[in-house]
């Protein structure tokens, strides 16, 4: 039987993980062993941050929807206790951007939730 060697298919693996270290800075983007350990690593930071993003965006909505109550005289938490009792399910991305680009209709919002706290209060 023939002897099957490896060179095509080696040269190509090592082709992609260069690739993919493209724009890495100093050997990282030339030498294939500080190549692969670098590609590893971001291929982690990637994952990470993938996590990360979601919990960045939640806390920038509800830091818009805190602005949005504060200018109407109510705090976050009472907020969103309210919309819980005046049984309005919105999600807090759609609160923010209601809060950013339509300021009437989320004082309308406010309002509704005013009344259904005083009306539990009782």
């Amino acid at each position: 039987m023939a002897r099957v060697k490896g060179a095509m298919m080696t040269r190509k693996r090592r082709n992609k993980t260069l690739g993919l270290a493209k724009g890495y800075w100093g050997s990282k983007s030339k030498h294939f062993k500080m190549a692969k350990q670098q590609v590893m690593k971001s291929g982690v930071y990637a994952y990470v941050g993938r996590k990360q993003k979601k919990r960045d965006f939640r806390r920038l909505w509800i830091t818009r929807i805190n602005a949005g109550c504060k200018l109407n005289g109510m705090n976050y938490s009472g907020f969103i206790h309210g919309l819980k009792l005046a049984g309005i399910n919105m999600n807090r991305k759609m609160l923010s951007e209601t809060a950013i680009h339509d300021p009437v209709a989320f004082t309308a919002l406010c309002e509704k939730v005013k009344a259904a706290e005083t009306k539990a209060a009782v």
